[in-house]
């Protein structure tokens, strides 16, 4: 199921937020909208990578990216056990990318700002490319830091290592915090640690990417759903007597 514009769904028993003194966000298709083309861009550039390193033309190395994705969880997990490719040279090359299609969402930054308590970003790319993408967008102000593949010894989401790694490093309490995602299922785990769960669905569907990374999925481990994060987050956020709401 696609959810329509502004949207949001909670589950019957889903948590509030008032607990919470810790929001973590992923990267890629959580914070930026698809229409700034930024994860079309990355995957362009796998692709590209995939072909030099087999000599494959587009198509092929297309297929045997979206076969390396399916079984590995990411290309870069599947180039590293195949093929032992160095991580960081990887990462250089799949995030050379255009960043002028990325703009200022001053909405998104003004709610971000108003969350109380730590705020953190979890990827599986690289910390260059999302500090250069939060930059971008207005937002990186506000982060505390960001906890990328290589602090999880390049190994992606949805392995549990990486959510327990995330959490010793930065001393959070999963109990008192909040992951919002746009793949479903890098939303069990969490869930299963304790953590609130948010999926970040959008708005309308977005033609690089395939149907079920993208549908609003009702399951025991999500809390909730929306296809607009900044409205969202204020909603998390209860105005304080006598103030106005931004």
């Amino acid at each position: 199921m696609l959810l329509s514009p502004e949207t949001h769904l909670t589950a019957p028993d889903a948590p509030g937020f008032a607990h919470i003194d810790t929001w973590v966000f992923d990267l890629d298709n959580t914070l930026y909208p698809s229409d700034a083309r930024v994860w079309p861009q990355v995957d362009e550039r796998i692709t590209l990578y995939v072909m030099g390193l087999y000599g494959l033309d587009g198509l092929s190395a297309r297929a045997l990216q979206k076969y390396f994705y399916h079984r590995y969880g990411t290309t870069l997990k599947a180039l590293m056990i195949e093929d032992r490719i160095d991580p960081h040279a990887f990462l250089d090359f799949a995030h050379d990318i255009d960043h002028s299609t990325i703009l200022l969402d001053e909405a998104l930054g003004a709610a971000i700002e108003r969350l109380p308590g730590r705020k953190l970003i979890l990827t599986n790319g690289s910390r260059r490319h999302a500090e250069r993408v939060a930059e971008k967008l207005g937002i990186l102000d506000h982060f505390e830091d960001v906890f990328d593949i290589a602090a999880a010894d390049f190994v992606p989401k949805p392995e549990r290592v990486t959510y327990q790694r995330f959490l010793d490093r930065h001393g959070v309490d999963p109990r008192r915090a909040v992951l919002f995602e746009d793949i479903a299922r890098n939303l069990v785990v969490p869930h299963d640690l304790g953590m609130g769960t948010v999926l970040v669905v959008p708005p309308t569907p977005d033609p690089f990417r395939e149907r079920f990374e993208q549908e609003a999925v009702k399951e025991p481990h999500i809390d909730h759903i929306t296809s607009d994060l900044a409205a969202f987050l204020r909603g998390c956020v209860l105005p304080v007597a006598g103030t106005a709401t931004p």
